[in-house]
């Protein structure tokens, strides 16, 4: 029993070595994996359909045209790449490519524009909400 709980506690006490290095280059690589698995254009195209369609008809095109063709997605994927490399380790990155390639991930973000365009209406009424409130604090301040 003591040669049992000694080789678990060994197993344990070395499995967390067994992770990526967190090295620059290992972040970049994982990071790309990660933006692999979940392309920024598509997400950005998939999100500007759904979304537009809570939009007044002729406010459509012009919101997807926003989010897709005047948007820089080249720009914005280089940034993305970035803060992916400056914000999280490797073995984050690659935990986050793993579940985002996997089917179960792939599934989850094919909603998420669906997920998006219902959650946005009520993004949209609070925000305005809060707007109000927050002229309403500023004129009284003013005063």
């Amino acid at each position: 029993m003591k040669k049992f709980a000694f080789i678990l506690i060994l197993v344990l006490l070395t499995t967390n070595s067994y992770g990526i290095e967190n090295s620059f280059e290992n972040r970049e690589a994982q990071a790309q994996r990660y933006l692999n698995s979940t392309p920024p254009r598509a997400l950005f195209e998939d999100l500007a359909e759904k979304v537009s369609v809570n939009l007044p008809p002729e406010d459509r095109q012009l919101f997807k045209d926003l989010l897709t063709k005047h948007l820089d997605l080249d720009s914005l994927t280089k940034s993305i790449e970035s803060a992916l490399i400056n914000n999280f380790t490797a073995d984050e990155l690659s935990a986050l490519a793993d579940f985002y390639g996997s089917p179960i991930g792939k599934s989850a973000m094919s909603k998420m524009g669906n997920y998006m365009a219902e959650v946005m209406p009520a993004m949209e009424t609070e925000l305005q909400k809060s707007f109000a409130k927050a002229n309403l604090e500023f004129g009284k301040q003013d005063q």
